[in-house]
């Protein structure tokens, strides 16, 4: 199977949280199925990426990255590569390169949906990024290391988190739910 037929199957499949993770589920599928090349970085101006919020085994603790570029604190994720067989395995890549870790235990389904404006991307201008996140858990005392993309790379109780941006709030609110 094909990434970009895996992400067509992962997508029809997913039960998504509520009615907006279940609009967000539609378009991206639609997304696809409009653009043959629509998980490749070179899909303008709208493109899957793949990414992974790393939690703790007890979910006490969220492995978040101090993003080089954006600046903000962000879990780990990116761009697809022509290596990656799965949207699951591209995200376990992009957490494993970005944080340093290994031993990450992926989830198979997503957990969450975010479509967002990224401006630094691409040198032809703002792109959309259609980022499928899933769940990761690794086990304890555990030390991360930043990568070139990142200017830190720390561990954050779950409930004293360096950002109050939504979108991240809602993805570690739906990983505590599990």
């Amino acid at each position: 199977m094909s990434l970009h037929a895996d992400a067509l199957d992962v997508l029809a499949r997913w039960q998504a949280p509520d009615t907006g993770q279940d609009r967000l589920r539609a378009s991206y599928a639609a997304h696809l199925a409009g653009h043959a090349d629509g998980i490749w970085r070179s899909c303008f101006p709208a493109h899957l990426t793949a990414g992974a919020l790393v939690l703790s085994h007890d979910r006490s603790r969220v492995l978040l990255n101090l993003h080089r570029k954006a600046r903000r604190w962000f879990h780990f994720g990116g761009h697809l590569e022509a290596a990656d067989l799965t949207l699951a395995g591209a995200a376990l890549r992009e957490a494993t390169e970005e944080s340093g870790l290994s031993g990450l235990s992926v989830e198979a389904e997503p957990l969450h949906l975010s479509r967002h404006t990224v401006e630094f991307c691409d040198p032809r201008g703002p792109v959309e990024h259609l980022d499928v996140r899933f769940l990761a858990l690794v086990g304890s005392d555990v030390e991360a290391v930043a990568s070139e993309e990142s200017l830190e790379v720390r561990w954050w109780p779950v409930d004293d988190l360096p950002t109050d941006e939504p979108d991240m709030v809602e993805m570690i609110g739906l990983a505590l739910r599990g």
